[in-house]
């Protein structure tokens, strides 16, 4: 027997009771009429039994109408007909109630009506998910699977599990299982519908900057290459986007890496858009980028005659430098990292140490494991060995198979070079960011780093000044030539300007390269000034014929019809006036000196202070948008340190690269639109930072001031 009709005595019988309490109360009103005769009594009972009607409190009348002229109740459902008894009792219109088929129907229906459901007013989601019918609706829920399995990279395989189809089936009994035929086929279409959004997004876009950087399937030996556009938005917010993850056949040469980034470029559109490209420093991509602006320049003018076109990866460079440093350390590296991997291969061991630790009253930390291709895992390994380094000593004495212990003067050596590569390590964290500008904080990481070279190269102690100084030989390869951009990136900040770059080039370059550079500098900005200024001057007036160029046609015209209309005088004058305006904005800009240090407020955002002035400075303001969005670093923080090639792990190089493409770029484009961040060990980056480096006060306030999340105060908080 069911619940349901388990349940059917116990609600019959509390009918019953309430049909008797009201026929007692009845009574007792019929009794207290002793006034009234016999017979009156009698005719009133009589009336009272047919005229008034017992109150139905029943449930069961909800979904029936009684018969006018009969005892008989009909279904409103079915219109099935049903003979009351003479007590009154409902038992058999409960059960009929309960088991009819059209009133569930009915009722189901019913509850599936259109609800508005709305999401919490936090929501990243898009406004159009903001309403959603309460409706199971198939189809909707093959699209959410499809954005899950592309937002966090999970293989089409997930849906056929049996428990994951479970649980669907136990929250929606409609569920029906997805296949990975039709997941991947939903994944294509919504790549395609995203991508034509993203298509739409960028015609608004003026100039867009883009990244290069290449990866390898390890199974398939094929070679792809992502592209990633940057650029700022209408609301001054810098975006990226992942344009395409293209295959490079064989033999993966400058003009094959040429061709295949106009490929992208066409096919999204933007190939007159492009300003600059940022590459590795591998000679394909010098290849590359010749072939590209030879390309362009026939069709339109690069930026400042192509000096800004090509933009070499900074954090790259960085990291030629760092290797070159380690190298001299190899077999102190390796002993630290045995001793490392010694202490945590068991858990007595793991106990001992700790009791060490715990007797020298050191903070309890734990030990760093490294990875041998990411030289930033290296050097916080060796930065927390140090803070153990008297807990390694006695635990040496306590263990005697440990003898892997490194000397004193070895620990010394590892002092010194960490004290080195904390400036690399800071600067590429900082250039390696992708969720604001990094063009402009370069310039300081740079003169930091030539600065720290320079006094360890004129050290006293002779390893740390042979280190220093094969370490700079490397750093002058790179930065011999003047950096154009980071120097016009520190000018377009307001808290720098030109003091800046006329602070750091002596200290970079010798003194006549400085007072070069700083004038090549001052040209630049001019030169790119001005193109902006006819830009912009071509935008408000009618387009001249193309046969005619800007400055000579327009003069040859005006003497041309000088004779015969004055008004191409007032149309000359308004040119220049308008021109010699404008012009005045660099002026005014530069003359009015940088932010000093109590005007700069507690948070503060390049990017938004020329939001917030854009009106002061509405051709300067286009200028600082486009080179803040240039990204000096062409990978993402968590992969500038490693000295390999990014790796497509093993499940996506069984894909076709059509799938791969699909997958990267669509879930990227998908994760900004809920806003979900890939996940990284960014969190634990920081609080690295602040925990094991000996860092200066401005250094951290630094940090807190660029990261300026919550989370990121309260790691700071604790040291």
């Amino acid at each position: 027997m069911s619940m349901e009709e388990s349940s059917i005595p116990l609600t019959v019988n509390s009918v019953i009771d309430e049909s008797n309490e009201v026929n007692l109360e009845i009574n007792k009103q019929i009794d207290t009429a002793g006034q009234e005769t016999q017979e009156n009594a009698e005719e009133k009972e009589e009336e009272g039994f047919q005229t008034k009607k017992r109150k139905k409190i029943s449930e069961v009348w909800n979904d029936f109408d009684t018969v006018d002229g009969s005892k008989k109740a009909k279904c409103k459902h079915c219109q099935s007909l049903f003979t009351l008894g003479k007590s009154g009792a409902t038992s058999s219109l409960l059960r009929h109630r309960l088991n009819c088929v059209k009133r569930k129907i009915n009722l189901r229906t019913a509850e599936q009506q259109t609800k508005l459901n709305f999401l919490p007013a936090d929501s990243a989601s898009p406004s159009i998910l903001t309403l959603h019918s309460g409706k199971f609706d198939m189809e909707q829920m093959r699209e959410a699977a499809a954005h899950w399995i592309m937002m966090h990279e999970h293989p089409f395989t997930i849906l056929d599990e049996e428990g994951f189809n479970l649980m669907m089936r136990r929250g929606m009994p409609e569920w029906q299982k997805i296949s990975r035929t039709t997941c991947r086929a939903d994944c294509m279409k919504i790549y395609e519908i995203e991508k034509k959004r993203l298509k739409k997004s960028l015609e608004c876009v003026d100039k867009i900057s883009l990244t290069t950087d290449c990866w390898k399937s390890k199974t398939q030996k094929i070679e792809y290459m992502v592209v990633t556009g940057h650029w700022i938005d209408s609301c001054w917010n810098l975006q990226k986007r992942v344009l395409s993850f293209i295959n490079i056949p064989p033999p993966r040469g400058g003009l094959q890496i040429s061709d295949a980034i106009f490929k992208c470029m066409k096919e999204w559109g933007i190939e007159n858009k492009v300003f600059t490209i940022t590459v590795d420093n591998a000679s394909s991509n010098d290849l590359a980028i010749r072939y590209m602006k030879d390309t362009i320049q026939r069709s339109r003018t690069l930026a400042c005659e192509g000096n800004l076109f090509h933009v070499r990866c900074c954090a790259h460079i960085l990291n030629l430098c760092v290797q070159d440093g380690l190298r001299e350390i190899e077999g102190i590296i390796g002993n630290i990292r045995e001793s490392v991997e010694y202490v945590n291969r068991s858990e007595a061991r793991r106990v001992q140490f700790a009791e060490c630790v715990q007797q020298l009253q050191l903070k309890d930390k734990k030990l760093i494991r490294d990875c041998k291709t990411r030289w930033n895992s290296t050097f916080e390994m060796l930065s927390c060995a140090l803070k153990f380094k008297e807990a390694f000593k006695m635990f040496k004495e306590r263990d005697p198979f440990y003898g892997c212990c490194p000397q004193e003067e070895e620990w010394d050596k590892t002092q010194k070079i960490c004290s080195l590569l904390e400036a690399f390590w800071t600067a590429t964290h900082i250039i390696s960011g992708s969720e604001y500008p990094t063009s402009n904080l370069f310039l300081q990481e740079v003169q930091k780093i030539k600065s720290a070279l320079d006094i360890y190269a004129q050290h006293e102690d002779l390893f740390l000044k042979q280190l220093a100084s094969k370490m700079k030989e490397k750093f002058d390869k790179y930065w011999g030539d003047c950096n154009l951009l980071m120097a016009i990136a520190a000018v377009l900040d307001p808290t720098k300007k030109m003091l800046a770059v006329e602070f750091c080039f002596p200290k970079l370059y010798s003194e006549l390269d400085a007072s070069k550079h700083i004038s090549k500098v001052k040209e630049i900005i001019n030169s790119l000034y001005e193109e902006y200024v006819v830009e912009e001057t071509n935008k408000g007036v009618p387009h001249l014929p193309e046969s005619e160029s800007f400055g000579s046609s327009s003069v040859r015209r005006s003497q041309q019809n000088s004779v015969y209309n004055w008004d191409d005088f007032d149309e000359y004058c308004a040119k220049v006036e308008t021109s010699e305006t404008k012009k005045s904005e660099l002026v005014d800009y530069l003359e009015k000196g940088r932010l000093k240090k109590n005007e700069i407020p507690k948070i503060f955002s390049c990017l938004e202070w020329w939001r917030m002035n854009r009106m002061q400075y509405p051709i300067l303001s286009k200028i600082a948008a486009d080179i803040l969005a240039i990204p000096v670093s062409s990978v993402a923080s968590e992969a500038t340190f490693s000295a390999g090639t990014r790796v497509i792990d093993s499940y996506r190089s069984s894909l076709s690269p059509d799938t791969v493409q699909t997958l990267l770029c669509g879930g990227d484009w998908l994760r900004h639109i809920h806003g979900l961040k890939k996940k990284t060990k960014l969190k634990l980056i920081k609080k690295f930072f602040f925990q094991y480096l000996p860092l200066k006060k401005f250094d951290m306030e630094f940090w807190k001031h660029m990261l300026n999340k919550e989370e990121d105060m309260e790691i700071a908080a604790e040291f």
